[in-house]
């Protein structure tokens, strides 16, 4: 699960912040964590997070999430090396602009923006 909430940093309000952080990044701690007991246990495991390409790059009026993913990417490449010797992979997948409820919500400014800067000029899809 993820979730945004879209302001520019001049107006994001600590609450705002402090939400798409525990949602996007602390739960995912959190998750983390207890998946790996078993997963070292046992001797094997694979742990895959879910970030996006507003954690690489940044986004205008997302640093809340940008951060939130920047996060979990690097808490992910931690977690490979720590459990790496126990058998258990930690990759993290950052997609590009998909079509979702959540990319229908931008404002069509930051939509052609963010497609100018994609090869095929349009955001990818579920079935790509």
């Amino acid at each position: 699960a993820a979730i945004t909430r879209d302001r520019l940093i001049l107006q994001m309000s600590d609450e705002d912040f402090d939400k798409v952080i525990d949602v996007n990044l602390r739960a995912a701690f959190i998750a983390t964590r207890i998946a790996s007991r078993s997963m070292v246990r046992n001797k094997f495991g694979r742990i895959i997070s879910l970030s996006s390409v507003a954690g690489v790059m940044g986004n205008a009026g997302q640093s809340n999430y940008a951060a939130s993913k920047a996060g979990l990417i690097g808490m992910t490449k931690s977690v490979a090396r720590e459990l790496a010797r126990k058998n258990v992979t930690a990759n993290c997948i950052a997609p590009g602009f998909i079509v979702t409820e959540m990319t229908d919500k931008l404002p069509e400014p930051v939509k052609e923006g963010a497609k100018q800067m994609i090869p095929l000029r349009r955001f990818g899809s579920v079935e790509d």
